[in-house]
């Protein structure tokens, strides 16, 4: 191969462009990102940066010395993929012709619709939308996040600590009910109540009110939450459209083989986008976790240096970690499928549990909240079992 491009700027792409270097690839390496800033760290943003206590120069992800020998293109964005030819097409009218090409484009937080143009209004995916919802937050006032999932409660944690007057608003009965499970995703979602954080489960949002600016959340009972800044953290969506007509299979994000292998031969995907095949579980998905976007290029890589010649090995199980209300939430496998789960360490009234999931006994997950030695020990053993 003589031209790699890789099509996203942030960790997936920049941990596919680290690996090609570390497995020998000397060939020309362009990396496309839709953004202006250079690779940084996304968990801090709704923790640490959101609080002030971490600025921008700390969540770059290249240090000084590192030189990748890339041309890195950025604040353009890819439009589309001439497959046949492997050909980039970027909104600035130019191309980037390659012989493998990496597609990292991640996911774009969703919206809700007719919020256009409604100040007070925010999502937080990027570095701009946390510099954003930032500056709102330090003028204090009440605080409305709509989605009880990972974001939704770190940005609740961090508004509470800055002294804001919050409420959560989540249209399942059981926020994380999907990712931990009913038991735990209740235990884990108690943290709000126990900080004075307002906890509004099974119901829906109708919309917002406000002429220029927000004032209120408007719920689907008919109850009407005041609001001077509100939060939209309901999921994100693949930023896969750009590849319509390209030849590569898509279902919820760029369909893969188990080492990130696309339909398209010389057209590997990685990061959020991607939906690899799991053969533990036989079913595609995508992993949405740091963990997965520093990890899971290397397999890519490999696979698409090799021309798809090398077996994938199984990808090990997910890892993501989550800190709230001060307390360090660890989570590793998958919580779907299990059919018990069980404290093995802890109380759960204190909130410092470890606690194990099984599929016919055996282990497939595992939870830690303050458990950080106990967890690093079971997430081997279930590394080790896969």
């Amino acid at each position: 191969m003589r031209t790699v491009a890789v099509v996203g700027a942030s960790l997936a792409g920049l941990s596919a462009a680290r690996s090609l270097r570390k497995q020998g690839y000397d060939g020309r390496l362009v990396v496309i990102g839709d953004e202006l800033h250079r690779p940084y760290d996304r968990p801090p943003l709704s923790k640490e940066f959101l609080a002030g206590s971490l600025a921008e120069a700390d969540l770059a992800l290249e240090p000084d010395t590192e030189n990748l020998r890339a041309q890195w293109l950025l604040g353009v964005r890819a439009v589309g993929l001439d497959g046949p030819q492997r050909a980039v097409r970027l909104a600035d009218g130019s191309e980037v012709r390659a012989d493998g090409v990496v597609i990292a484009t991640g996911a774009a937080a969703r919206t809700l619709p007719g919020t256009d143009g409604l100040a007070g209004v925010h999502t937080l995916r990027t570095l701009d939308d946390a510099r954003a919802l930032r500056d709102e937050l330090t003028l204090g006032g009440r605080l409305v996040v709509i989605g009880g999932g990972f974001i939704g409660a770190e940005v609740a944690s961090t508004a509470y600590a800055l002294g804001l007057d919050v409420t959560v608003v989540e249209a399942a009965p059981t926020p994380l009910a999907g990712p931990l499970g009913e038991t735990m995703g209740g235990i884990v979602s108690a943290l709000h109540a126990d900080h004075g954080v307002r906890l509004l489960c099974g119901v829906g949002v109708k919309g917002l009110s406000g002429e220029s600016r927000v004032d209120a959340v408007l719920l689907e009972d008919g109850r009407s939450v005041p609001a001077d800044i509100v939060v939209v953290g309901v999921g994100a969506r693949p930023c896969v459209e750009w590849l319509a007509g390209s030849g590569i299979e898509l279902d919820d994000g760029v369909k893969c083989g188990a080492d990130g292998r696309t339909s398209l031969a010389g057209v590997v995907a990685v990061g959020d986008c991607a939906s690899w095949y799991d053969p533990r579980a036989g079913l595609h998905r995508r992993v949405e976790h740091w963990t997965g976007a520093r990890e899971r290029p290397d397999a890519a890589v490999t696979a698409l240096l090799a021309g798809g010649m090398v077996e994938p090995s199984a990808p090990r199980p997910p890892y993501f970690w989550s800190d709230q209300y001060g307390v360090k939430i660890q989570f590793a496998g998958h919580a779907a499928g299990a059919d018990s789960v069980t404290i093995e360490e802890g109380a759960r009234d204190d909130r410092n549990v470890l606690a194990v999931y099984r599929r016919s006994g055996h282990p497939i997950a595992v939870l830690g909240m303050n458990q950080p030695r106990l967890f690093m020990r079971w997430r081997k053993q279930l590394a080790a079992a896969a």
